[in-house]
């Protein structure tokens, strides 16, 4: 039986502080990927007003978009955190909760980029087909997104 057919000995065998540097490294990688596409979104939806189509949205429209654009440029914060908090601590003994507080915030960033990419789905959808669709493929993707981030994870571990 090879390794990746049945359990394998994650013991690592490292420091404490080899092992925070591991997780800070691991957190940031994340951070790099969840960056750039929550960077995508927010461009786009800053540039959304100034094409000409835009007029044609209706009043929920107009308030769905400006909820997605404040919510788009939250993640983008949010995301800078770890980094800023790093460098703000730096040398000062604290990488323990510099992880454990960049962890949170990445979980955080992860919800509210699947409430975002739903919310966004559910504004185009709107606007080419109608509300229902909007609603309905939103929904659609809102529970894509549920199962990938929240039910999946637990069927690993329980099959674990």
């Amino acid at each position: 039986m090879s390794e990746a057919d049945g359990p394998t000995d994650y013991a690592r065998h490292e420091t404490r502080a080899a092992q925070l540097d591991r997780n800070w490294n691991e957190i940031l990688q994340e951070i790099r990927v969840l960056q750039t596409g929550s960077q995508i979104v927010a461009a786009f939806l800053i540039v959304l007003p100034f094409q000409s189509r835009f007029e044609i949205l209706d009043a929920f429209q107009v308030g769905w978009y400006l909820g997605l654009l404040v919510l788009a440029l939250l993640i983008v914060a949010l995301l800078l955190a770890p980094v800023s908090m790093h460098r703000s601590l730096f040398r000062r003994r604290v990488k323990d909760d510099i992880v454990t507080a960049s962890n949170r915030i990445v979980k955080l960033a992860l919800v509210m980029l699947g409430l975002l990419l739903a919310g966004v789905v559910l504004l185009i959808f709107d606007v080419v087909v109608g509300r229902g669709a909007g609603i309905a493929a939103g929904a659609v993707l809102l529970t894509i997104v549920l199962c990938l981030q929240v039910v999946y994870p637990r069927v690993m571990v329980a099959r674990s």
